[in-house]
């Protein structure tokens, strides 16, 4: 399984930032997990294969480049984009986003070829197929409701929090999985804003060294992502200070491969 953290920042010379504002990942070129920066992230090649996008939740930095994909594929797509979501999520997109007055509402429009946006609801805790992949969705600790995901394919298994606060079952699924290549955590904020994480949900490396206490396995690489990008360096600092085994961040545009032997590693 290969998967990437897609960039969303970009320099004034126009290389790809550290910083994450928007959040989307590709699985195998052919899977998006969360949509923030999708249409502008994404290479030539990724954006010939996505079809299958599956949303975690319907904040705006997973969600805003959704609708703009989908425009710039509109009249090519031999196949509807699958857009996998639960029902708040969907509910959220059809209401906020694809009204007719933010963007068209794709749910109901064709091309020459077809339908060209289809929902795929799903629920938390009932695992599901996308592509070559089963993906089981974990109800998380956020502001909205909210999913990470257990993530499979014939080889590898990965798992992401998503956004969210301390949770428990995520981590009481993760530790029982029969095998795990990695888990990818959230850590958004800094110590010093402990009192805003709380309101929001999100962890903060001090909280993020409880959560990782609750991880009962050492078989695992584990990664950090969506850091808020103004407190960048002090929570990367702060990350670092915690001094925990296998932990790394997960670097924008970067592809990490997963079995290690016999394939190049991320």
């Amino acid at each position: 399984m290969k998967i990437e953290l897609l960039p969303s920042t970009f320099e004034r010379d126009g290389s790809a930032a550290r910083r994450q504002h928007l959040t989307a990942m590709t699985v195998d070129d052919a899977i998006a997990f969360d949509a923030g920066s999708l249409a502008t992230g994404c290479s030539d090649a990724q954006r010939a294969g996505i079809r299958d996008i599956v949303i975690s939740h319907a904040h705006l930095d997973h969600i805003a480049g959704l609708p703009l994909f989908i425009d710039d594929l509109f009249s090519t797509l031999e196949g509807p984009i699958r857009v996998y979501a639960s029902a708040d999520v969907i509910g959220v997109l059809e209401e906020h986003i694809f009204n007719w007055s933010v963007y068209p509402r794709f749910s109901e429009l064709r091309n020459d070829f077809g339908p060209v946006m289809a929902y795929c609801e799903f629920s938390p805790g009932e695992e599901f197929a996308v592509r070559h992949c089963s993906v089981l969705p974990i109800q998380v600790n956020h502001k909205v409701p909210s999913c990470g995901f257990i993530i499979k394919d014939e080889t590898s298994t990965i798992a992401s929090t998503g956004d969210t606060a301390p949770t428990e079952i995520f981590w009481d699924i993760v530790n029982g999985l029969d095998s795990l290549d990695a888990v990818l955590v959230e850590c958004a904020f800094p110590d010093e804003l402990a009192e805003l994480a709380e309101i929001s949900h999100h962890l903060t490396p001090r909280a993020l060294a409880n959560e990782l206490g609750k991880l009962e396995r050492n078989d695992c690489e584990i990664y950090i992502s969506n850091i808020k990008p103004t407190y960048r360096d002090l929570t990367v600092s702060q990350i670092e200070r915690l001094g925990i085994d296998r932990l790394k961040l997960l670097e924008i545009a970067r592809e990490y491969v997963w079995p290690r032997s016999g394939r190049p590693a991320g």
